[in-house]
């Protein structure tokens, strides 16, 4: 395998991105596309799901062709992706029959309150892992059948095809000849039973959602296809696929049962794995499949915070505080501490342990005094506090202690948030070598299929952190 390389895509929330790696995870290759949010109605997250399709097919089509000569390098094809987000297309056309609803959107709120009421959630959680809420793909999916002209007709025609966003790139890819999905990013969709690894009849019916349109269900690491020669100079093997949390958990050697990761993108989300045992959260944690390999599934409790980064783009974008995200970090250690101020970021309602999607944002602690340095200060302290309630959360479920926690995302560039972690948590935190976590565990699933990789031990075993936190006290 000398010489070989690894193409990861790496669809997310605010970007789609082409990422090629090295068998040791070196970045040999990265390139990028920002990507935009619309909001057509109070608490409405949307967006078209043509620009997801077309950005990700333009950047990688930039990497490639910057490679020139070097493609025939590419061993296979892995895919990670913004999970929870719902698009249902034309099966004939691959046309999409409405936005794309992210996973931040709150419109079906109303509904799982009501289902709620009716006392569905034991059976949902017992079933899926997870709580009813409108995070989850289920009631998105309702929403457009009954909201769109037409949509239940032709979905019960078996015209229309629902995928979250690895389905949908991946039948795009192949020019429809691929209808799957993985195991990971199924287990978000609140219709699959995560003990038996299969589309719930009972949860379908609850939701009146037709089979027809559902993708089928295969490891994350599987020959789910080849690219069409119509979309690049070669055509590359597409053989690992996870939704972004749980190719971070696997990017970041997280296979031994107690280990935790965390990232902190647009969103923070933790994830412990806890083993091969299922068993459901008493402290209003999810519990998802972590991974899973030869129909075997390991399974982790994960803490999901709707707003890490987003923050700190709502005092770029919004109030204009900085104009570049990284001055937050100046900002913040200009002063020496918040004078009271805090930030909870709430914007599209509190995730986990509260699970309110009507809670929004609040600064608090306000004086004369106040400036913006003690607010960006407050919106980066705040991601340490959201991360304690999730730290204790897991302890209750596990009867384990966190020691280590393993970072990622785009905040942990941030010096002060890695050290205010540290402090508040009283664990070490580790910031990987390679910092692009969640595309290189999709690369490495592809690579795991295609023989680049022995097992998952010998991914674990290139793990090595390039900076380390610990408590500091002062």
């Amino acid at each position: 395998m000398k010489g070989k390389t690894l193409l990861a895509i790496d669809q997310g929330t605010t970007s789609s991105r082409a990422i090629l790696f090295s068998l040791s995870g070196k970045i040999l290759s990265l390139e990028q596309k920002e990507l935009n949010l619309a909001y057509p109605d109070n608490g409405w997250v949307e967006q078209d799901a043509n620009d997801i399709w077309n950005d990700t097919l333009e950047v990688t089509r930039k990497l490639l062709n910057n490679l020139k000569d070097n493609v025939s390098s590419i061993t296979a094809l892995g895919i990670s992706n913004q999970r929870e987000t719902t698009i249902i297309w034309d099966r004939d056309t691959g046309e999409p029959i409405y936005n794309a609803i992210v996973w931040q959107d709150r419109r079906t709120a109303d509904y799982c309150r009501q289902l709620k009421k009716e006392g569905y959630e034991p059976l949902i959680s017992s079933k899926t892992g997870l709580l009813l809420d409108p995070y989850f793909s289920a009631t998105k999916i309702k929403w457009i059948l009954d909201n769109v002209d037409g949509a239940r007709e032709r979905a019960g025609r078996g015209e229309l095809a629902f995928g979250t966003v690895e389905s949908f790139l991946l039948w795009k890819l192949t020019n429809g000849a691929s209808h799957y999905t993985d195991a990971t990013n199924a287990s978000r969709t609140m219709l699959m039973n995560i003990q038996k690894g299969e589309w719930d009849d009972e949860l379908l019916q609850l939701f009146d959602i037709p089979p027809s349109l559902l993708p089928e269900i295969k490891d994350n690491a599987y020959d789910f296809g080849s690219t069409s020669e119509d979309h690049f100079s070669i055509s590359l093997p597409i053989s690992g696929m996870a939704g972004d949390q749980q190719a971070a958990l696997i990017g970041q050697g997280c296979f031994k049962n107690g280990m935790v990761k965390s990232t902190y993108g647009t969103g923070c989300f933790a994830l412990m794995n806890i083993g091969e045992q299922y068993k459901v959260s008493e402290n209003r944690l999810l519990t998802t499949i972590a991974y899973q390999f030869a129909g075997k599934k390991t399974y982790a409790v994960e803490g999901s915070i709707f707003v890490a980064g987003a923050a700190v783009q709502f005092l770029r974008d919004n109030l204009g505080f900085f104009d570049d995200a990284s001055e937050s970090e100046g900002l913040a250690r200009s002063i020496d501490s918040t004078n009271g101020v805090y930030f909870v970021p709430a914007f599209t309602g509190l995730g986990a342990p509260y699970w309110n999607p009507d809670a929004r944002g609040i600064i608090s602690g306000l004086t004369r005094d106040t400036g913006k340095a003690h607010i960006t200060r407050a919106a980066l302290e705040a991601q340490a506090y959201q991360t304690y309630d999730l730290m204790g959360a897991m302890q209750g479920d596990t009867g384990q202690s966190v020691h280590t926690l393993r970072v990622d995302g785009g905040l942990v560039a941030n010096s002060f948030v890695c050290q205010f972690l540290a402090d508040i948590l009283d664990v070490q935190i580790e910031v990987p070598k390679v910092v692009e976590t969640t595309a290189w565990g999709a690369a490495c699933l592809a690579g795991l299929q295609q023989g680049a990789f022995e097992n998952i031990d010998t991914l674990g075993r290139q793990w090595h952190a390039e900076n380390i936190y610990n408590q500091n006290i002062y």
